[in-house]
C-alpha cells in the first residue's frame, strides 16, 4: 500500500488507501490537519511541502494549477485535499504557516 510520511508530525507514517486523498488518509489516521475550506480545493491551508516522492502523486488538479499560477502554491507543495497517492512513498512536512497551535510538531 502507498505510504505517506510527514517528517515534522510525530507518528505520521501512514498507509494511503486507493482513491483517498492525502487529507482523508491523515484524518483517518487521527491527525488533525488544517483545511479551512472543508477540503474543496478553495484555499491553500491544507498544503504539504513535498520533500521526496512527489512523482508518485496524481497530477495537479485544476485548483492546484490555479493556485500555482497565482503564486500561492509553490512548486514543491501540494494540496492534501486534492492529491492522491496511487503507488509509492511520499515524504513531506507541514509548512510553518499552517501548523495548528495545539499540535506538537517535531523540529
Amino acid at each position: 500500500m502507498p505510504t505517506l510520511t510527514v517528517q515534522n508530525l510525530p507518528g505520521a507514517t501512514l498507509d494511503v488507501p486507493a482513491g483517498a486523498t492525502l487529507l482523508a488518509a491523515l484524518q483517518a489516521a487521527g491527525h488533525d490537519w488544517m483545511h479551512a475550506c472543508g477540503a474543496k480545493g478553495r484555499c491553500t491551508t491544507c498544503r504539504l511541502q513535498i520533500l521526496a516522492g512527489g512523482e508518485h502523486l496524481t497530477p495537479l488538479t485544476a485548483s492546484e494549477l490555479r493556485y500555482r499560477a497565482a503564486g500561492r502554491l509553490l512548486p514543491h507543495e501540494r494540496l492534501t485535499c486534492q492529491a492522491q497517492l496511487p503507488e509509492g512513498e511520499v515524504t513531506g512536512k507541514v509548512p510553518r504557516a499552517t501548523m495548528l497551535p495545539h499540535v506538537q510538531y517535531a523540529g
